[in-house]
C-alpha cells in the first residue's frame, strides 16, 4: 500500500514536470488573447481578424483584441508574434506578403517559416485593378496604351514593399513589358486615399480590401487577377480575358501562433477556427469581400505556405523585385 501510494506520488511528480517543461495548459486560455495585424485598421486583414476575434471571445472566454502593427510589408506584427512568450495568448492573421513574398526581399529577424505555428487558412481573395472613379481609363487595354504612350509616367500603390500589391504591380509590368512606378504604403487603406484623388494612377489590391470602395463608386475595377472572375465582380473580366496572361496574383490570409506553443493551446485553437469558418455569417462576410473561406489547416496549410514561399520567389527574381 505504502509503495502504490510512492508510485502514485512519483508519476503525479513526472506529470507535474512534464507539463512545466512543455508548458501545456490544461485551462488555456487563461489569459486574454491579441490578434496581431500587419496593416492598418480598416484594411482587409484588419477586418477578417475582427471578424476572428468576435467569434472566438465568447467561446473561448476571454477578451480576443485585434493589434495593428502596420510597416515592413506586414512583418513587423509576424516579428512580434515570433518573439512573443509560446503561450497561446499571441495569435498572428498574416497574408502571404510576409509568409510568402517579404523574406525574399526585406532582411528580417524572424523566420516566417519556423518561428510561427500555423492553424489554419483564413481566407484566400483575389487581387483586383482598380482606378479612380474619375480615371479616364475604363479597360485594361486603355491602360495599358496610355501607359506605352508615357513610359515611366505611371504609378501604382501597393501596401508596403513585399506585399502583393507590389507583386502583381511589378508582375503586370513584366507581363505588358511597361514600366510604372511603385508608390508604397503602410496599408491598404492609406494608399486608397491617393488612387481616389489620383495621385496615384491604379492598384493591384485584394479585393478584401478594395470592395468597400468599389461598391462606394469611388474605384473603378478594371480586371480581376485570378483564373476566373469574381462572384462578387461579375462584369468585371480576368486579366486573362483581356489578354494579360503570367500576372495573376491573389492574396490568402492564415492564422498563426508562436511557434513552441503547446499542443493543446494549438489544437484549441485549429478547432475554434474551423468552427468560425463554418459558420453561415462568417463564410458570407468573407464571400462578400471577393474571397472564398479556407479550408486548410494545420500541416497541409503549413505545405501550402511552403509552395507559396517558394512560388513568390521565384517571381521576385523573374521581376527583379528589391527593397527601395
Amino acid at each position: 500500500m505504502k509503495l502504490s501510494s510512492l508510485a502514485r506520488a512519483a508519476s503525479i511528480s513526472v506529470l507535474t514536470l512534464a507539463a512545466a517543461t512543455t508548458g501545456a495548459q490544461p485551462n488555456y486560455p487563461d489569459k486574454p488573447l491579441r490578434i496581431m495585424v500587419g496593416a492598418s485598421p480598416g484594411g482587409g486583414t484588419d477586418i477578417l481578424a475582427r471578424v476572428l476575434a468576435d467569434k472566438f471571445s465568447p467561446v473561448l472566454k476571454q477578451p480576443v483584441t485585434v493589434e495593428n502593427r502596420p510597416g515592413a510589408s506586414n512583418t513587423i506584427a509576424g516579428e512580434l508574434t515570433a518573439r512573443a512568450p509560446a503561450d497561446g495568448a499571441t495569435l498572428l492573421l498574416a497574408t502571404n506578403t510576409a509568409q510568402a513574398v517579404a523574406p525574399h526581399i526585406l532582411k528580417l529577424k524572424y523566420d516566417p517559416l519556423k518561428d510561427l505555428t500555423p492553424i489554419g487558412l483564413v481566407a484566400v481573395m483575389p487581387n483586383v485593378l482598380v482606378v479612380s472613379a474619375n480615371s479616364p481609363y475604363r479597360s485594361v487595354k486603355e491602360l495599358v496604351a496610355a501607359m506605352a504612350a508615357k513610359p515611366g509616367g505611371f504609378k501604382y500603390a501597393s501596401s508596403g514593399i513585399g506585399s502583393t500589391q507590389h507583386v502583381g504591380g511589378e508582375a503586370f509590368n513584366l507581363a505588358t513589358g511597361m514600366k510604372s512606378i511603385h508608390v508604397p504604403y503602410k496599408g491598404s487603406s492609406q494608399a486608397h486615399i491617393d488612387i481616389i484623388s489620383g495621385e496615384v494612377d491604379m492598384m493591384f489590391d485584394s479585393t478584401s480590401s478594395a470592395m468597400g470602395q468599389i461598391k462606394a463608386g469611388k474605384f473603378r475595377a478594371l480586371a480581376v487577377s485570378a483564373p476566373q472572375r469574381s462572384p462578387e465582380l461579375p462584369d468585371v473580366p480576368t486579366l486573362a480575358e483581356q489578354g494579360i496572361k503570367g500576372a495573376d496574383v491573389s492574396t490568402w490570409y492564415g492564422l498563426y501562433v508562436t511557434a513552441g506553443t503547446p499542443r493543446p493551446a494549438v489544437d484549441r485553437l485549429n478547432a475554434e477556427l474551423v468552427r468560425t469558418l463554418k459558420l453561415v455569417d462568417v463564410q458570407a462576410r468573407i464571400k462578400a469581400l471577393g474571397g472564398e473561406p479556407g479550408t486548410l489547416t494545420g500541416d497541409p496549410f503549413a505545405a501550402m505556405n511552403k509552395q507559396e514561399f517558394d512560388h513568390y520567389g521565384q517571381l521576385v527574381r523573374d521581376a527583379n523585385i528589391k527593397a527601395e
